[in-house]
Parts: C-alpha cells; sequence; structure tokens
C-alpha cells in the first residue's frame, strides 16, 4: 500500500506471505529539500517502547531521496508503526497525517499481518434475535418439555422472577425458526444483512445459554432442517446466518452433566467413569469431582477449555462447528470468550474458517479487548472482532448526561487501539439481550448516573421493573433515541438492531428487555425513521463500511465526525438537547445535494434531537 504525508512518499509492501508471518518492502521517498538525511527508520510501538527498523539509502533522483528495506512481521492483528528520519540534526516523525517533531501515538499507521474480518461483517446492518420472542411459525413445538411454562397469549407479560417451583427462564412464548423465515422481508426492508440469532440448541431454560445438547435445535425453536432453509431463505436474500455459541459451560440438566437423570446418558455428575467428566472443569476431592460453575451458578457446570475433550468435541472434525457450518450458518457469536482459553479461542478460528474462509466469530467482550492482556483478537488467530459494549456505553453516557469525555476517550480509544477490519465490523448496537430495551435507557430518573454500565438501575424491585412504563416521557425518549441511532449509523461498525427497538419495544433489566415483538403494536415512526433513514444510509453510502473517522467536535450540545475514503467524505452532526441548535458547515459541503435528516434539521440548524448527515 502506497501512502504520501506531505510530499513525503512510503509504500510497504508484501513479498513473501507465510502462515506465521509476512514479509514486507519498506520503501520511504523524501524531499532533498529537507536537507542532510540520516537515522531513517521504520519504528513499531510496542508497550510503549519503540522496535526500530533501519532502511538504508536506496538512490536519488528528481529532488527526492529513497530509502528501502525488508524486514519480516509475525502474524498479528494489529501493529502499530511509524516513521522517523533525522535532517540537518532535527527529527521529524511520519504518521498517517503529519510529518512533525513532535509526535501522537494516536496518529501512528496501522497494519494487520495475516489478520482481515470478512467484508460482508464491515459496516452492515445486523439483526438481533432472542428467538422464542420474535415470532411463531408453527402453532405448537415440535415436542412437548415438560414443566416447561408456555404463555397462553402471545401479549402476556414476562416472567420476571422464579415460577411456582422456583425455576427461572422457564417460559416461553414459541417464537422460532419458521417464525424469523416467515419475516424475512420485513427484516430486509431495515436494510439487514446479518442475522445473529441468540442460542438455539437443546437447553433448559428459554434464554438457551444453558445448553442440554448441542447437536439437536431445541424443538420449541424447530429442528435442524427449519435452520438449514433459514440459512438457505437468509442467502437468498443476501443475509447471511450467525449463531450464539454458548462453549465456556453447559446446563447442569443436560446430556453431558445429566444432574437430574433426564437424559440416558452416564452424565460427569453422575459418574466418575462418564465418557464426560473431561469436558468440565473440575479437581478430585475424597475420590470424588468437585466441579467448577460459571460465575458460582450452579446450574451452569463450567467446561474445560484448555483440555483436548471438550476442544475436540467442539472444534474438531464432525464437531458442533463443523456440524452447524453444514447446515449453512455464517459464522458464531462467542459467549463469554474471556472465561475460554485462548487455545480454544484460536481451534474454534481453525474450526470457522476450515467449513468457511470467510466465516466470521464475534466476541461478547464488553470493556476494551486489547487492555485484557489476552491474545484473542492481538494475536491475529482468535476472534474477528466484538460486541464493543464499551463504545455504544460511552455513546449512551454522552446523550444522556452530556459526558464529552467518556465519548471522546473512548472514540480515541477504538480508532487507535483496533485493527480496521475489527472496528469496521464491531457491533454498535442499538441494545441487547443483556441491557435495557433501547428506547427506556433515555429516562434518567431510573438509572445510576455514575454507574459502570448507563443501564445500571437505582432500583432492581421486581415489581417496580414490571410495571414501569415511560407513559408521558415516551415522546421525548423517542426522540432521545432516535439521535443516538442517527448517531450509530454512520460510525464505523456494524449497526446492531435488537428485535423490536425498531418499533419502540419497552423493557428496563434483565428478564423484561426480553419481550415479545409487539405485533399489531409497533411505533410506525420509528419504525419508518429506520426503515427510510438509518438503513439507506448503510445500504447506500457503501463506502461507510471502510472508511476513515474523523472526529470533528464532540461539545455539551452536538456531535460531530466525519467519514472520509477516497474522494468521497460524509459529515455527521446530531444534536443532543430539546433546544434548536445553528450550525456553520464546512464550504466544502455547502453546495451538497446528498442530505439524510432527523427532524426535519437542516445545514444551518440542528432541531431539537435533530440530525444531519451531508455527503460532499
Amino acid at each position: 500500500m502506497k501512502k504520501e504525508v506531505k510530499e513525503i512518499e512510503f509504500e510497504i509492501k508484501e513479498t513473501n506471505k507465510e502462515e506465521d508471518g509476512c514479509t514486507y518492502t519498506l520503501s520511504l521517498t523524501i524531499p532533498s529539500s529537507y536537507g542532510w538525511l540520516e537515522d531513517v527508520y521504520f519504528i513499531i510501538r510496542e508497550n510503549d517502547e519503540n522496535i526500530m527498523y533501519p532502511l538504508t539509502y536506496e538512490e536519488e533522483k528528481s529532488g527526492k531521496i529513497t530509502f528501502t528495506s525488508n524486514i519480516f512481521l509475525p502474524t498479528r492483528a494489529l501493529y502499530n508503526y511509524f516513521l522517523s528520519f533525522k535532517a540537518n540534526n532535527e527529527i521529524y516523525n511520519i504518521t498517517k497525517d503529519h510529518v512533525r517533531t513532535d509526535f501522537d501515538l494516536s496518529d501512528a499507521f496501522k497494519l494487520s499481518v495475516n489478520f482481515d474480518v470478512p467484508d460482508w461483517a464491515k459496516g452492515k446492518i445486523m439483526y438481533h434475535i432472542f428467538v422464542d420472542r420474535f415470532k411463531k411459525g408453527r402453532t405448537a413445538p415440535l415436542i412437548e418439555i415438560p414443566k416447561r411454562h408456555i404463555h397462553t397469549s402471545w401479549n402476556e407479560p414476562v416472567q420476571l422472577g422464579p415460577d411456582q417451583d422456583g425455576i427461572w427462564n422457564n417460559d416461553f412464548y414459541g417464537g422460532d425458526l419458521q417464525g424469523i423465515i416467515d419475516n424475512l422481508d420485513y427484516i430486509k426492508t431495515l436494510g439487514v444483512e446479518i442475522l445473529y440469532l441468540s442460542p438455539i440448541v437443546l437447553s433448559q431454560s428459554t434464554h438457551r445459554y444453558d445448553s442440554a445438547d448441542f447437536e439437536q435445535i431445541d424443538p420449541y425453536a424447530g429442528n435442524k432442517e427449519d435452520l438449514k432453509k433459514l440459512c438457505d431463505e437468509a442467502h437468498k436474500k443476501g443475509m447471511k446466518v450467525i449463531l450464539d455459541a454458548v462453549f465456556n459451560h453447559t446446563g447442569n440438566d443436560s446430556k453431558y452433566f445429566n444432574e437430574y437423570n433426564t437424559f440416558d446418558t452416564v452424565g460427569a455428575y453422575q459418574s466418575i467413569d462418564s465418557p464426560y467428566l473431561p469436558f468440565y472443569d473440575y479437581e478430585i476431592i475424597d475420590g470424588k469431582p468437585k466441579f467448577k460453575y460459571w460465575w458460582g451458578q450452579l446450574n451452569l457446570p463450567k467446561c474445560n477449555s484448555d483440555g483436548k475433550p471438550w476442544r475436540e468435541y467442539i472444534t474438531g472434525k464432525d464437531g458442533i462447528i463443523d456440524q452447524w457450518f453444514a447446515l449453512g450458518v455464517d459464522g458464531l457469536r462467542l459467549d463469554v470468550p474471556d472465561e475460554l482459553a485462548d487455545s480454544m479461542i484460536e481451534d474454534i478460528r481453525v474450526a470457522v474458517r476450515r467449513n468457511k474462509k470467510d466465516g466470521l466469530i464475534i466476541g461478547e467482550v464488553w470493556e476494551s479487548p486489547l487492555r485484557k492482556g489476552r491474545n484473542y483478537i492481538s494475536s491475529g488467530k482468535g476472534m474477528d472482532t466484538v460486541m464493543n459494549y464499551n463504545f455504544t456505553s460511552s455513546l449512551i453516557k454522552y446523550f444522556r448526561y452530556g459526558d464529552v469525555d467518556e465519548l471522546k476517550g473512548k472514540l480515541k480509544e477504538i480508532l487507535y487501539e483496533y485493527p480496521d477490519s475489527t472496528l469496521f465490523s464491531a457491533m454498535l448496537s442499538t441494545s441487547t439481550h443483556d441491557m435495557t430495551r433501547a428506547i427506556n435507557l433515555w429516562d434518567n430518573d431510573i438509572f445510576q448516573e455514575n454507574g459502570e454500565w448507563p443501564w445500571n438501575l437505582k432500583n432492581e424491585d421486581l415489581n417496580f421493573i414490571r410495571n414501569y412504563q415511560l407513559n408521558d416521557k415516551y415522546s421525548e425518549a423517542r426522540d432521545m433515541y432516535m439521535a443516538y441511532v442517527f448517531a450509530l449509523a454512520g460510525l464505523p461498525g456494524t449497526l446492531s438492531i435488537f428485535y423490536g427497538d425498531e418499533v419502540g419495544a419497552q423493557g428496563i433489566g434483565n428478564l423484561n428487555n426480553r419481550c415479545p415483538y409487539p405485533w399489531g403494536q409497533e411505533d410506525r415512526t420509528i419504525q419508518t425513521f429506520f426503515q427510510q433513514t438509518i438503513a439507506p444510509i448503510r445500504t447506500t453510502e457503501k463506502f461507510l463500511e471502510q472508511a476513515d473517522t474523523i472526529p470533528k467536535e464532540i461539545t455539551p450540545t452536538h456531535f460531530a465526525y466525519e467519514r472520509v475514503k477516497d474522494d468521497n467524505q460524509m459529515l455527521f452532526l446530531i444534536n443532543r438537547t430539546k433546544d434548536y441548535e445553528p450550525i456553520t458547515i464546512p464550504e466544502e459541503y455547502q453546495s451538497s445535494k446528498k442530505v439524510y435528516t432527523l427532524k426535519k434539521s437542516t445545514t444551518s440548524l440542528l432541531t431539537p434531537y435533530g440530525g444531519i448527515a451531508v455527503k460532499r
């Protein structure tokens, strides 16, 4: 790739690619007007230290001096680098936008070696479906399972606490894969190109994060034929399908653990001689296995992700990943990868790419993935991207509380620390199954303003959660929410719509956020906004998928940023207040005829909670 910064030309060209890294030829051409040149280096910044590779003099021609070198770099998701030279005893640093004597690491170039994310996952719109709560396709499940509570009406409230037998997450509405298939045309009107499904394998609860048998589809969701049909039909409509993969633990009521003798297997709980015992993380005390449980939850025995038996079962030939991809799946979202061994995550990548060269792996990482002391992205051999909670959290805090510093810091962090392909595919969620519904987030009275996450409630009483509705605050909350989504629409990453957010579905806290899709009670104003404003921005302005992001202004009143790629430029401005905000856009945008607006904003005035996107 060639780069030019203020008449200085630099080229880094891949000359020999190997499994463990690549050899590059470097060429740097500097105008002789700088004077006597020496100490020319290609510099990788790592752990606050500089690793320096010297470039040697090649030639002087037409008033320009060229230096070259060959270097080998091991496989890695991201290298931050810059170049440096001395001219007349002054040291100059070359970064992506500047040639200067001082240095800001956030301006460093980025380079990924043997690491990239499939283009189909960059900058798209995703639809995140909690399967049981989206839509019924069948009138009854394929097989009735005893003790499960089935709602008699789609509009009944969610069971927020344990049932009469003390069991949590045991209420089912009957949403299934066929219901998704039946509504693919509707989903497509939102500009969706990726479907992300909550877990669908046989499990003991409605959320299905406590797997009972990875080799079976839960009969309340459908069967393998339904999954294959969904993948086939989605592909025909230009959509990919991602499954939630819960490989850190199983349920205790599973064929592998079998604590309640539900299955005709000898589970690890039942016998030290069980073939499934090596699947789990345990120690032998007094001749009996003492199991480890995820976060101490006794219904979720933890698997030994660093052990060969479990890894082989999931990632080996004809293993679970092979079985899922044989049905047409395109990628996985890894549940709690922080708790999986790096070795297993790397095996998962091998298995995914063995099935599809452009298969995708998203990780549920809440904090910055490059600050965890882990290799699951940085090594280039693990996950592709993340759910990006830490950034969307900062954007919510900005729109709710005007937290300028938080947004500035997080935006700078992801733009510098994430590999570009990770950044372009990271999720930008309206909300998720693990946080309050998007439209409810804008009520400042019920959340902890200084909490770790902006959806942390002041009051977690179940009766309060069950009975809470926005009511007279709904209109303003809707306006604030739409401003937030308009900001998301132009930012780098994949815009993820949690099912129902596009029609104003409400629900604060877990588990009320996993409400049934409000068929027949949709907020058409929000739905039209998604279909006629958000979808066109993402699907028409294709350059946004891999464009640079330039923060312009983040003030207590408005947020402005620019996206730039080649000859394409687009400026986004969003008002986070209930007041009119006069603006002045740069001269190069004044004559633009490609304008997207929110709340009838103009190129000179942002309306309350309004926004504008102008393409040059």
